[in-house]
């Protein structure tokens, strides 16, 4: 996955680092010479949640113009010398065909900009990815550095798409109802104590952030040529980072359909638009599949959080795979080889699926929509019920 990087780190990127750098955000930028002032624009006027600037001392930004036939570095140049308080920094490079991609782009950037931030923050130093698209909320580095001083180490931001083409709309607003339904649901089976409710489902390229020492736990972002983010992604996950999914850390995109990758969000648009002119409909878990496998995460959990007892374990878990209708002696063997919990979850979850599991169902995305509305409803019902019995007994409490 990670062949070796076509030019040494310490080579790029060589200017001053201000001792109080606190976070560097990385931009690869390929022919975004329509976009890149916005987005500089964005991040340097950068404010805290009270609407005063925050101190550009704090923070750097990256630019990397790799492989690119328009104006984009000249651009970036003339951006530099016009604001000098600014710290940002930009290089242009020119890569092989077979490493001229995202992946390769990106993963200098970040290697670049942690050799950087370790010299003055060290270890809780924070690297953000972000695109030359894209344009961040006013308040993103302010929210970024106050959700890791709260003691995450991975921060995942709303992205938001600008102008989405209006014959894939309907399919993205469907898919955005049903993944935030989602993780509304598995927060509530599942809860997590650094992921609380509210949050979102989305960590990817476009507003990623990362400890240095997560970063190099989880191995690095894979030298890919697309879903580099992804993968990255699931690679902190296998290592139990604590990934927050703030809705306070926000970034706006563009919604084209020419991608620069053959897969990404633009690609993701276009197939959406060929469903819509086929009159298709997305297939995605049901309902019942959704708490079988919350619930059963939650249940695993809860057994791997009291592992020290070893005979509770294999009784617990031969009672789990009972009742989850898995082989126990699998399970079990799956529980005992691993050494993260989300790494364990994952096997767990590929052999359900793998397996054809019966909990595990497809049904039409519109009509899971509405059932998971349904059961939010039942819920919300039932707590105000709870709630106002409880004031009564209470007031009769008072009066008597």
């Amino acid at each position: 996955m990670n062949q070796l990087l076509p030019i040494e780190t310490k080579f790029l990127f060589k200017g001053e680092v201000h001792p109080s750098l606190q976070l560097s955000v990385i931009v690869p930028a390929k022919n975004e010479s329509g976009f890149i002032v916005k987005t500089l624009d964005a991040l340097r006027l950068q404010l805290n949640e009270l609407g005063i600037a925050i101190n550009m001392d704090l923070y750097e930004v990256l630019v990397l113009a790799n492989n690119c036939t328009d104006d984009t570095f000249h651009i970036c140049k003339m951006y530099q010398q016009q604001y000098p308080e600014f710290h940002l920094h930009v290089e242009c490079i020119e890569l092989e065909e077979k490493q001229a991609h995202i992946g390769t782009a990106r993963r200098l950037l970040m290697d670049a900009a942690h050799l950087r931030i370790m010299k003055v923050a060290g270890k809780r130093g924070i690297i953000v990815s972000t695109d030359a698209d894209s344009e961040v909320a006013p308040d993103w580095v302010y929210h970024i550095m106050k959700e890791i001083a709260a003691g995450a180490d991975v921060i995942g931001g709303r992205i938001l798409p600008r102008d989405t083409p209006e014959i894939s709309r309907r399919h993205h607003l469907r898919d955005v109802t049903y993944r935030f339904l989602k993780t509304r649901l598995e927060s509530a089976i599942d809860p997590s104590d650094t992921n609380p409710w509210p949050r979102h489902f989305q960590c990817y390229g476009p507003s990623l952030a990362v400890t240095c020492e997560m970063y190099e736990k989880a191995g690095r972002l894979p030298m890919i040529p697309y879903l580099e983010d992804e993968e990255f992604r699931k690679a902190l996950n296998r290592v139990d980072a604590k990934i927050r999914h703030s809705p306070k850390v926000r970034i706006y995109t563009s919604g084209r359909l020419d991608g620069r990758v053959k897969f990404g969000f633009s690609v993701q648009l276009k197939h959406w638009s060929e469903m819509s002119l086929r009159s298709e409909e997305q297939q995605v878990e049901s309902l019942d599949a959704l708490i079988f496998k919350f619930d059963f995460k939650n249940r695993l959990r809860n057994i791997w959080n009291n592992g020290n007892f070893e005979t509770y374990s294999l009784s617990a878990l031969a009672a789990l795979a009972d009742w989850a209708e898995m082989d126990d002696v699998e399970l079990v063997n799956i529980f005992n080889t691993s050494i993260y919990f989300e790494s364990l979850w994952e096997k767990i979850e590929q052999r359900l699926h793998q397996q054809g599991h019966s909990s595990i169902v497809y049904e039409p995305i519109n009509l899971v929509i509405s059932a998971m509305r349904m059961h939010f409803h039942q819920r919300s019902k039932v707590t105000i019920k709870k709630l106002t019995k409880e004031l009564i007994v209470g007031s009769k409490a008072l009066a008597g």
